[in-house]
């Protein structure tokens, strides 16, 4: 009598993430790889030295995160980042920075970075972001994302009503319940926070930001809050601290 081979086990949550660190400095590297080494649900599958070298390492390493650095001499983060996530498979870019707001860090955003964290930031905030991001919940609280909406919102008057006018059009395309979930996104909250406030399942919220990407063409949930910043629909006088310090 044959015996029934055991049933693959599913795919687990906490299995864990796959992370590609890149930055031209050894010492960089070598003290990120130290600090997130033995980071609990981190495996540092790989390193890069310079943005050229991002796709070959991504194609043969299969990060689900790639940590870059934005100033690398050959190829910048920005331009890695931007080429990276043209990718129909692309992992998810969390951008490295010593600065809190700059134009850079909103062009990375843009081109569809997950987030940002600082080089001074604690090893352990760091851990909790790169899981964050894995994960599909922001990294950036209010206060952090305002400030890179502010720069977002610079230029004349004119631009900025333009990009206010186009923001609102796109918002309109999606349903009731998905704008509502759009702003909770764009107000920081993570999936679990969202469904309380809005009374649904975690699941249900998961599918309504699916659908926000999917109809709107965008990359990830920060995406999401700069269109909702654009369209004017944030409380700019709520405050709160930075989840990545």
């Amino acid at each position: 009598m044959n015996t029934p081979a055991p049933p693959t086990p599913p795919a687990s949550s906490s299995a864990p993430v796959r992370l590609l660190i890149v930055d031209d400095d050894p010492l960089v590297r070598a003290g990120l790889t130290l600090m997130l080494g033995g980071g609990q649900g981190i495996d540092i599958v790989g390193e890069g030295t310079d943005g050229n070298e991002v796709e070959g390492l991504v194609e043969r390493l299969r990060p689900d995160v790639v940590l870059m650095d934005i100033r690398m001499p050959v190829m910048d983060g920005l331009t890695a980042t931007e080429r990276l996530r043209r990718r129909p498979d692309a992992p998810e870019v969390v951008v490295l920075t010593t600065f809190h707001a700059d134009e850079q860090v909103l062009r990375a955003i843009r081109a569809g970075a997950a987030g940002f964290v600082l080089k001074d930031t604690p090893p352990a905030r760091i851990v909790d972001s790169v899981r964050r991001v894995a994960a599909g919940d922001p990294v950036l609280s209010p206060a952090v994302t305002r400030q890179l909406m502010a720069r977002a919102a610079g230029g004349g008057h004119g631009d900025r009503a333009d990009r206010t006018e186009r923001a609102r059009r796109r918002f309109g395309q999606l349903a009731e319940r998905e704008q509502e979930v759009a702003v909770a996104v764009g107000s920081g909250g993570s999936n679990a926070e969202i469904a309380a406030s809005l009374y649904l399942s975690v699941a249900t919220v998961k599918t309504h930001v699916s659908r926000i990407l999917a109809k709107l063409e965008l990359n990830n949930r920060v995406q999401i809050a700069l269109l909702v910043h654009d369209a004017g629909l944030l409380d700019t006088d709520d405050e709160g601290g930075s989840r990545l310090g």
